[in-house]
C-alpha cells in the first residue's frame, strides 16, 4: 500500500494537486522544463524537509515540475568507511513525510529487487543507479511496480547503448520510463558529457534528464573519496537544456562542504533559484 497524500492517490506538483498519471503526463508533455532535486543522501529529516519546501517554492514562482530525490542508501561510496544513510526502512519513512508534509512527488533509488518493491510502497520515481543500469532483474522488478521508472546511463555506455536497456524495461510493460544522462567516463577520475547523448536518447520516446551534478564528479578524485568541479555544473545545466533535455536532475545542499556525500559537485541550495530561472528561460527560448 502506498504512502498517499491525504490518502488519495493524489501529491501535488508546483501547487497543483496532481494524480500519479497526471505526474507522468506532464514529465512527457515537454512544455516545461522539470526538476529532480535534492541533496545526495538522506541525511536527516529536518534536512530533508527543508531543502524540499525551498526547490517546491522556487519551482512553483517557475511553473517547474519538481521531484524531490535523495537516496536512502549510497552503497556505492568510495570507501567503506563513508556514510551511506538512514537505511531502507527510516529513509523512506523520511521520503514519506517529505511526500505528504511538503505535499510533492519524491523519488529514490534502489538496488535490489527487493528494495524496488518497497520503495515503489513509498516514493512516486524509482531509479535505476548508473553503476546498476544493465541489471536486467533489478530495471524489470522496478518497472512491475507500476511506479515510474528513472534509468540513468552508465557512465561506460554509449548513448546508443541504452536503447538495449529501455528495451528491456519494456519488454515487461515498462511504459512510464524517463533516461538520464550522466556523462561518461574519460580517462581515470574524470567524466565528459557529450550533448549528442540527449537527441540520440530522445528517439528511444521517452522524456531525456540530464544530470548536471554528477556530470562534473570526479570518481575516485580525493583518494578515500569522489571530489568534483561544482561551478561547471549550470554551464552543462544550460548546455543540456539547449540540447533538447527535458528534465534536469541536479543535487543542492544548503552547506555542500558539509554534505555526507558528493559536495563538491553540488549547486549550493542558495543558488538554485538563479540558475533554475536560467535554465526555464532557455528551454523557452527553444521549445
Amino acid at each position: 500500500m502506498r504512502y498517499l497524500y491525504n490518502g488519495s492517490g493524489n501529491c501535488y506538483i508546483t501547487g497543483v494537486e496532481v494524480s500519479d498519471q497526471q505526474l507522468w503526463q506532464r514529465l512527457m508533455n515537454g512544455k516545461s522544463l522539470f526538476l529532480i532535486s535534492g541533496p545526495c543522501v538522506i541525511e536527516s529529516e529536518t534536512l530533508c524537509l527543508k531543502v524540499a519546501r525551498s526547490l517546491r517554492d522556487k519551482c512553483k514562482r517557475l511553473n517547474m515540475p519538481f521531484i524531490f530525490k535523495a537516496s536512502f542508501d549510497k552503497a556505492n561510496r568510495t570507501s567503506g568507511k563513508s556514510k551511506r544513510g538512514p537505511g531502507l526502512e527510516a529513509g523512506l519513512e523520511i521520503l514519506a513525510k517529505v511526500r505528504t508534509k511538503v505535499g510533492v512527488p519524491v523519488l529514490t533509488d534502489v538496488h535490489t529487487e527487493d528494495q524496488a518493491v518497497a520503495a515503489a510502497a513509498v516514493v512516486d520515481v524509482v531509479q535505476i543507479p548508473a553503476f546498476l543500469c544493465r541489471q536486467t532483474d533489478l530495471i524489470q522488478a522496478a518497472v512491475r511496480t507500476k511506479a515510474i521508472v528513472n534509468l540513468k546511463k552508465g557512465q561506460f555506455l554509449s548513448p546508443q547503448e541504452m536503447e538495449q536497456v529501455v528495451k528491456k524495461a519494456a519488454d515487461v510493460g515498462g511504459k512510464k520510463l524517463l533516461v538520464t544522462d550522466r556523462g561518461t567516463t574519460f580517462g581515470y577520475n574524470n567524466l565528459v558529457s557529450d550533448m549528442r547523448a540527449i537527441p540520440i536518447m530522445k528517439e528511444f520516446g521517452f522524456p531525456i534528464v540530464y544530470d548536471a551534478t554528477h556530470s562534473v564528479q570526479m570518481p575516485g578524485g580525493d583518494g578515500n573519496k569522489s571530489s568534483g568541479n561544482s561551478e561547471f555544473a549550470p554551464v552543462l545545466a544550460k548546455a543540456a537544456v539547449a540540447a533538447g533535455a527535458d528534465g534536469m536532475f541536479i543535487e543542492t545542499h544548503p552547506e555542500p562542504m558539509k554534505a555526507w556525500s558528493d559536495g563538491p559537485n553540488m549547486i549550493p541550495l542558495r543558488d538554485m533559484g538563479k540558475v533554475l530561472s536560467q535554465l526555464v528561460k532557455i528551454h523557452k527560448a527553444v521549445r
